[in-house]
């Protein structure tokens, strides 16, 4: 079977200087695939081309077929992308932020796609009431809820786990094992390596734009006789 998400020697630049440096990698249907490194190692960027909001300096990619390069609109609408500093509008409440982004979408699936967005958030009463009044995790359920919602082919979620508590933290990961179980494919970046470790199916490390290591996190950690991920990816990039 044709993998889902296919990046082949992915160049981006920003001017003079190389983010990514011809970075290969596949992702198979139903697959948690992280892509996990320190700050500025080109995660973000790597997302943010696959998302169709950079475009390519060289090397191609494709998403469930479709050419980035030539058919970015057909891989728009069967993507959903939460970025790490993504935010709902604060003055409305958490469901009627969930119907207005709905309002985007097919008008005859619009009440099951926020029927869907309020199941996901789990946030119960309080989905009544604004934004505004939310902690930082109920606002990332709210945006999780939001990019999932659409039923996506592929979900790209950059630090979906940013700067929320252990407990929040756990919620999110466990949305996201859930929705895969249901066909959903991921592509998570995060710098936290061991909660990737406990979340991914498959793990690439990139360090400086390059990946330096790709496979199953127990299958990394064995190579490199570490205890976790984190220990098996500073031992590689030493």
């Amino acid at each position: 079977m044709e993998p889902v998400v296919q990046v082949n020697e992915l160049v981006k630049k920003y001017g003079q200087k190389e983010a990514v440096s011809g970075i290969s990698f596949n992702i198979n249907k139903g697959e948690i695939f992280g892509l996990i490194g320190p700050n500025g190692a080109g995660k973000t960027t790597t997302l943010r081309v696959i998302s169709t909001l950079l475009t390519i300096t060289s090397g191609s990619i494709k998403v469930m077929g479709y050419d980035l390069e030539k058919q970015a609109g057909e891989i728009r609408k069967i993507i959903s992308y939460l970025p790490e500093d993504a935010g709902a509008y604060k003055n409305l409440t958490g469901k009627r932020y969930l119907e207005f982004i709905a309002n985007f979408f097919e008008p005859n699936k619009k009440q099951e796609i926020i029927k869907k967005g309020i199941q996901i958030a789990d946030l119960e009463d309080r989905i009544k009431d604004k934004v505004d009044t939310y902690s930082k995790g109920m606002q990332r359920r709210l945006l999780v809820g939001r990019a999932l919602m659409i039923d996506p082919r592929v979900a790209i979620l950059d630090e979906p786990t940013s700067g929320l508590d252990v407990i929040n933290a756990r919620e999110i990961r466990n949305i996201i094992k859930n929705t895969a179980k249901s066909g959903t494919t991921f592509l998570v970046s995060s710098h936290n390596m061991l909660e990737v470790e406990y979340l991914c199916d498959r793990i690439a490390l990139i360090d400086d734009g390059i990946i330096v290591e790709e496979g199953k996190p127990k299958d990394l950690m064995q190579k490199y006789k570490a205890s976790n991920i984190e220990e098996a990816f500073t031992k590689e990039v030493k």
